[in-house]
């Protein structure tokens, strides 16, 4: 008895840990339950590659996984469209236009070295761009803006780029030898800046180009997709060995969004092919408030109804299993938000898959347990008699159960993994509270209750032993 005592407890420590999990790590809903943002990227041909082909979307589909990680999207959805589109959906988010920002753009870094004699051009030209820039912000201030004007100063924008670009050289150094990229704040300024440090080839080749500059006073021109972002002049002390170390910093008045929105596009790395934005919009709960209220009241209708027929037929049996079937939904919940699972519509659909296989555990070791009753036995060993000739039975459906799910999960995609992982944890927690917390519960009450022992029907209805 008191081995089953220390191993309630146990189990009421973990659902105390599960309830402290679910309150520190709340669930995350999908796009079809919360909204979000659905963004549909057109892959554009080069001069080298005319046509996309199925494995240039896959080479485009790879950087944009890396960089929505950085956007920190739970179980995002991200697919290609044959011939030449990637469709992104990112549950939660609310600002689509930083996705944008962050997916859509090239993401290219370059280190360019100046040439001699251009400072002063290099200022003048800076000076303009940076006029350029003020009046078009100014325009698009306007409602409505005007749209030639507009075209005139990107066009001007465009060219005062192209003239800076001709005051560098290009280098062997670019974003390629990147090893991370890390957004971080300049002193006690609202400035910030980002890091980026290189892996061991490309750390010879930024102290060689500081080497070569160092005392000059050009500077190393820093460019992302072929606009100057800062052109930082190295000291003559850098002169013997360059700047070494492996790391340099980008600073161009960046704020927190701006730093941060950089880091991750030179994490996930360049895009390999150019992408047009062919539609970004925000999306709503697809279900409807209304449909999600009809579905949660419909979900607990059933699960009121399979909790009264278990004690209707079961009697106390079904009473402890509507406990067990309680610690279940909770730890199960806990491993959701323990994984990170979004839940879905195909989501929740798994989960009361699982809650119904549980159920079924719990039926059939009620049933054998009966059928141990009316063999003569005592209730006692009856109990663990149908614990142990139905745990063949809850093992091989519920290890073909889990066949299933890896197959979905590994062969299909975007919903149909959600489904797949939440009933293969749904699965796995239902085999634990059968096995473990049922037959705690139930050896417990047996042995703790002397009423019960001498009260058989209590189990079995209507019993008669075999003479």
């Amino acid at each position: 008895m008191q081995k089953h005592l220390l191993t309630l407890v146990a189990i009421l420590g973990l659902v105390i840990v599960a309830i402290a999990l679910l309150v520190i790590f709340p669930l995350n809903q999908g796009l079809d339950l919360k909204g979000g943002a659905r963004l549909t990227l057109q892959v554009q041909p080069t001069e080298d590659v005319e046509t996309i082909a199925p494995e240039n979307l896959t080479a485009v589909k790879r950087v944009i996984q890396n960089r929505v990680n950085g956007l920190g999207v739970g179980e995002p959805i991200i697919q290609t469209v044959n011939p030449d589109k990637v469709v992104v959906q990112l549950p939660g988010v609310s600002d689509p236009e930083q996705a944008e920002r962050v997916l859509g753009e090239t993401a290219q870094l370059a280190f360019r070295n100046q040439k001699p004699n251009t400072r002063d051009q290099l200022d003048r030209l800076l000076q303009q761009r940076e006029l350029a820039r003020l009046q078009l912000e100014d325009l698009r201030t306007q409602e409505p803006p005007p749209e030639t004007e507009v075209r005139e100063l990107q066009t001007q924008l465009q060219e005062i780029n192209a003239s800076i670009r001709d005051l560098f050289k290009p280098t062997e150094l670019t974003g390629k030898y990147l090893r991370n990229a890390v957004a971080r704040p300049v002193g006690n300024s609202d400035s910030w800046e980002v890091v980026i440090y290189f892996d061991t080839e490309g750390g010879e080749k930024f102290a060689e180009l500081t080497a070569n500059i160092a005392g000059t006073g050009r500077g190393i021109g820093i460019f992302l997709d072929g606009r100057l972002l800062s052109a930082p002049v190295v000291d003559a002390i850098y002169a013997e060995g360059g700047i070494s170390g492996g790391s340099a910093s980008i600073t161009g008045n960046f704020d927190l969004e701006g730093a941060n929105d950089l880091a991750i596009q030179l994490q996930g790395g360049a895009l390999p092919f150019p992408v047009e934005l062919v539609e970004n919009r925000t999306v709503g709960a697809t279900l409807g408030q209304d449909s999600v209220n009809r579905s949660i009241v419909a979900a607990v209708s059933g699960l009121v109804l399979v909790l009264l027929y278990m004690v209707v037929y079961y009697r106390l049996p079904g009473v402890i299993a509507n406990g067990s079937l309680l610690i279940y939904t909770i730890l199960t919940l806990a491993c959701y938000a323990l994984v990170g699972v979004t839940l879905t519509l195909p989501g929740i659909a798994g989960f009361i898959l699982s809650i119904g296989m549980a159920v079924d555990a719990n039926v059939l070791i009620f049933e054998r347990t009966r059928e141990e009753l009316r063999s003569g036995k005592t209730l006692y060993r009856s109990v663990e008699s149908g614990f142990y000739r139905a745990f063949s039975s809850i093992l091989d459906s519920n290890v073909t159960t889990l066949i299933a799910c890896a197959a979905l999960f590994f062969l299909g995609s975007g919903l149909v993994k959600g489904f797949a992982l939440t009933l293969a944890i749904g699965v796995l927690v239902s085999m634990f509270t059968a096995l473990t917390c049922s037959r705690t519960l139930m050896l417990v009450v047996v042995l703790g209750l002397p009423g019960v022992r001498q009260k058989p029907q209590l189990f079995c209805p209507n019993l008669q032993t075999a003479k």
